[in-house]
């Protein structure tokens, strides 16, 4: 059941990659008909080389005309054949390279509509290994493919015809014991398919562990964690040893049974052949022509189970692409959204229920309302929701149970794009892409002018350090900030939020990173953005929420309490509590 099981899901793979190569069709059957015109030239090769081994007749009796005649013909033979082979794989390198790119685009495309869930759930040095090392493992045996199995059955049928038209009885004991070989290598290739897909798996996860390490390199220093991390990756490097020797090894097997078949193929055409010599029925020359044949039939079936062995590595690859884009996207944006305009920034949330994992309820039964202008601040203990309830505002998750408003507007019914384009945010962790500091900033708004993104920049109190870089705005920042600072990196990304001033803030310990005077100084230019506009603030240090219109308290996923500060310290209950533990001491 297991084995059927393997090979139902190898053809079900094989079908959509065609899917995708049949967009080549054209550039294929060009190279299919130059691939026709390449066999025929190499297979006329042999019958010039008959006719001059018969040309040499014996001492005193070299017929130097027709030998002079037949090596002129082999030479334009040979170079026509290989600018033809030149051609060939100019074509087929085009057509398997569109294929790659097409289904390379696919598969991007998809990444960007799974919902975070699935990007939780999944290392990214796994995604990566997907999507750069598997399909470049694929192009390179969908290539072999196209380049050598054209070739390889246009050869095994041109040299059976050359054959027949030789020797009648002699092909026919060629064409029975050949095959061999090929059914030999088939079956060896079939029990390869899943050491080649566990292959690619356990290099995901090695380059997952490398990802880990290249990128978290400081702290583990810090943790003095090298050991660990070098034992972890060497545990890995041995299993994917291991895995990898097996199907290399298994895969090795092919070559030499078929070789070895096809040598006793040869030896008997070849015993053959000179008792047919002997009898007067072959030439010298004739036989000569015949053994070439025999060794170029055999030859493609030697390729032919190479091809075979890297076809099933590529499917085992491309099997992980498809496992990947056969994740259910995120829930479709709606055919007919509604489209808001002039957002006040009135949301509401009633009796929400959400969870990341069924068994483990975080949110239950969550109301509240933020009217226009408010500055709610949502404060609790680590791991009460707080993080998790901007997830459901933003729709970076849906609510398990529950409806959201915006406006008056179910957030559902709305695109993503049209609900997050009234939002701006600012998180704790920083993201910046590589860019220049004035694209970076302008990443929110593209088309914002010059005397925008600095104003931009002043009011994040980051235009002070931007001129002291190398360049100044146009200094190129490499990914993830480069040698900017963590508290340089969160002014950049305040800088982001505020040139694009949308309706609605969410601010989720925005000024974690940045020192305290700094800090002072963009409290008072968030004052001043969050007026009239509605605006949601996660804080620890509550010394920064003193002055929010509403200061909702999470604990396990509920709002416990909610009021002023001056209100909630009255009522010393949980909030009032928080307070303490910081500032009493």
């Amino acid at each position: 059941m297991a084995e059927k099981k393997k090979r139902v899901f190898d053809r079900k793979t094989a079908r959509r990659v065609l899917r995708y190569i049949r967009p080549q069709s054209p550039l294929l059957g060009l190279s299919l008909f130059f691939s026709l015109l390449s066999v025929a030239l190499t297979l006329y090769v042999p019958i010039l080389i008959g006719r001059a081994v018969d040309a040499v007749a014996g001492a005193g009796r070299v017929d130097f005309a027709r030998l002079g005649k037949e090596l002129s013909v082999f030479g334009l033979c040979i170079a026509g054949n290989a600018a033809l082979q030149w051609i060939t794989g100019v074509l087929n390198n085009r057509a398997v390279f569109r294929t790659v790119q097409s289904l390379r685009q696919d598969a991007f495309a998809h990444l960007h509509v799974l919902p975070l869930k699935y990007l939780d759930k999944h290392s990214s040095g796994d995604i990566l290994s997907r999507m750069i090392a598997d399909v470049d493992t694929f192009a390179d045996g969908l290539l072999m493919g196209f380049t050598q199995l054209f070739t390889g059955a246009v050869t095994i049928l041109g040299t059976l015809v050359f054959m027949l038209t030789l020797s009648p009885w002699i092909t026919l004991a060629v064409v029975v014991l050949t095959p061999l070989s090929l059914f030999a290598a088939r079956f060896i290739a079939s029990h390869t398919y899943e050491m080649f897909r566990l292959q690619s798996k356990t290099r995901g996860e090695q380059t997952s562990v490398l990802n880990e390490a290249v990128g978290d390199l400081k702290l583990i220093r810090a943790f003095s964690r090298e050991a660990a991390t070098v034992a972890r990756f060497d545990e890995v490097n041995a299993r994917l040893q291991d895995c990898s020797l097996k199907a290399t090894f298994y895969s090795s097997l092919v070559n030499p049974v078929t070789r070895f078949v096809n040598a006793l193929v040869y030896a008997a055409v070849a015993l053959s052949g000179a008792f047919a010599v002997l009898s007067g029925g072959l030439t010298v020359g004739t036989l000569t022509s015949f053994l070439s044949y025999a060794n170029q039939y055999t030859k493609p079936f030697n390729e032919i189970s190479g091809v075979v062995t890297e076809l099933e590595n590529a499917l085992a690859c491309a099997g992980r692409i498809f496992d990947l884009m056969d994740e259910p996207p995120m829930v479709p944006d709606p055919e007919k959204p509604a489209v808001l305009s002039g957002v006040k920034g009135d949301f509401e949330l009633r009796k929400v229920c959400f969870s990341y994992d069924p068994a483990r309820p975080l949110i239950e039964n969550l109301s509240l309302r933020a009217r226009p202008g408010q500055r709610i601040a949502i404060v609790g203990p680590t791991g009460c929701g707080k993080t998790t309830l901007i997830n459901l505002l933003m729709r970076f998750y849906d609510a398990d149970r529950g409806e959201i408003f915006l406006d008056g507007t179910e957030t559902r019914s709305l695109t993503r794009a049209g609900l997050r384009e009234q939002i701006g945010m600012v998180l704790q962790d920083t993201w910046l892409p590589a860019g220049t500091v004035r694209e970076i900033i302008a990443y929110s708004r593209p088309d914002a002018s010059e005397e925008e993104i600095v104003a931009a920049a002043k009011a994040a109190h980051a235009h002070s350090f931007i001129r002291r870089l190398p360049q100044g705005y146009d200094t190129p920042i490499a990914e993830a900030g480069g040698s900017l600072s963590q508290g340089q990196q969160q002014l950049l990304c305040i800088a982001r939020v505020m040139l694009a001033l949308p309706p609605v803030l969410i601010l989720d310990e925005a000024t974690s990173s940045i020192d305290l005077r700094t800090e002072q100084r963009i409290q008072k230019a968030f004052t001043a953005m969050m007026a009239g506009r509605t605006s949601f603030v996660v804080a620890h240090r509550l010394s920064t929420i003193r002055e929010a219109d509403l200061i909702l308290v999470m604990n396990a996923g509920k709002v416990v309490e909610q009021g002023t500060h001056e209100s909630l310290l009255a009522r010393g209950g949980f909030y009032a509590g928080l307070y303490r533990a910081q500032f009493e001491q």
